[in-house]
């Protein structure tokens, strides 16, 4: 039980919230913490397609505000600013308004009635605990997991744990260390977010909560799931252009970021050979454009300068040895669209990627 509330921004990513917002609010409405306590703070992107949800959300939630539901602050943007950026807007107010933690609320998804406290309990009994995530499961199959925590695979590629399985057949510790938290559920400390800086809106889309979470992990702080806590997440993985180039983009960029130099050119012979499988990939797809130009936003000098200062930063708040970063990684891929998991990479790609990560996993001591 929790001796006292620490005061808590709930900061909701709005991006054509329209066809979401009712269930977020009845959840928010029915929670057990304290309301007096919490801030419901929108930050609306405005979608391509369907423009700004502002005057929408101005006549259905606003209403409400400290009533019904916690105090609402709704932040329009004029442009969209990616996952990152929008979250930042978030983060800036809660700063600006010395909040003790931030929770992050996906755009489609919505909390169960006692979400928070769990968070808030592990938190406070362990400061050294930088993240925890929700579990998040799937909805309207609530009794079937979305993600427990997600794991990164050595050459970049992301993907939910116990995906599409049961609650019922998972054993989940009380606070289970995890590779990295999903950015459609977690809390984190505001002393944390003043001391190592916001997220990073050069991501825009994907893999930055990947380098938030490594990036506390790096600095000796530890990410962990909290399965009393539930996220029920209306998740549905689609595949396209834009998302196939970012994520292409970005996974270069996390380990350059925080790998050391010895170990990437250890990943880099079997990172040749990922590249080669994803480029036939995009072919098969016809996202060719967009995996040439992700080698193109690499091939820019400019773009190096960039990285290499994250890099600096981040080598510079290093706790830890790569040994220790890396020895949860994934030696292979998982997939949550099936029709990506074919046989050539079922029995040829992941078995050789695998073998090849046990190998050099154990030779690196640094």
């Amino acid at each position: 039980m929790l001796n006292k509330y620490p005061k808590v921004a709930i900061v909701y990513l709005s991006f054509h919230s329209e066809p979401y917002i009712d269930d977020v609010v009845s959840a928010l409405k029915k929670i057990t913490y304290p309301k007096d306590k919490l801030e419901f703070v929108i930050v609306d992107n405005p979608h391509p397609q369907y423009g700004p949800s502002v005057r929408f959300l101005n006549e259905t939630v606003m209403p409400l505000s400290g009533n019904e539901l916690p105090h609402v602050t709704i932040l329009p943007q004029t442009e969209n600013l990616g996952f990152a950026g929008g979250n930042n807007a978030g983060i800036n107010w809660a700063l600006e308004q010395n909040f003790d933690y931030v929770y992050f609320h996906n755009n489609d998804g919505f909390v169960a009635t006692d979400f928070l406290e769990p968070l808030i309990e592990t938190m406070e009994q362990d400061k050294k605990i930088g993240i925890t995530q929700s579990l998040v499961m799937l909805h309207p199959e609530t009794e079937l997991i979305n993600t427990s925590g997600n794991t990164f695979q050595y050459l970049g590629i992301g993907f939910c744990n116990d995906f599409r399985k049961k609650r019922t057949n998972i054993d989940l510790a009380k606070n289970k260390e995890i590779n990295y938290a999903s950015g459609a559920a977690m809390l984190m400390r505001v002393d944390l977010l003043k001391q190592f800086g916001v997220w990073d809106k050069d991501f825009f889309l994907y893999h930055e909560d990947v380098e938030y979470s490594f990036r506390l992990k790096i600095a000796g702080y530890k990410v962990v799931v909290v399965p009393n806590s539930i996220f029920y997440h209306k998740y549905s993985f689609s595949r396209n252009k834009e998302k196939f180039y970012y994520i292409e983009r970005n996974r270069y960029g996390v380990m350059l970021m925080f790998f050391k130099w010895p170990t990437l050119l250890l990943m880099l012979p079997m990172g040749i050979v990922l590249d080669i499988g994803l480029l036939l990939f995009a072919f098969k797809n016809g996202w060719v454009k967009e995996k040439l130009n992700a080698y193109k936003y690499w091939l820019s000098w400019k773009n190096w300068q960039l990285w290499l200062k994250k890099r600096k930063y981040v080598q510079s708040i290093r706790q830890i040895k790569d040994k220790e970063l890396i020895k949860d990684l994934a030696g292979k891929v998982e997939f949550e669209d099936k029709s990506i998991n074919n046989p050539v990479l079922k029995y040829i790609g992941n078995p050789l990627m695998n073998v090849y990560w046990q190998v050099i996993k154990r030779i690196i001591f640094w």
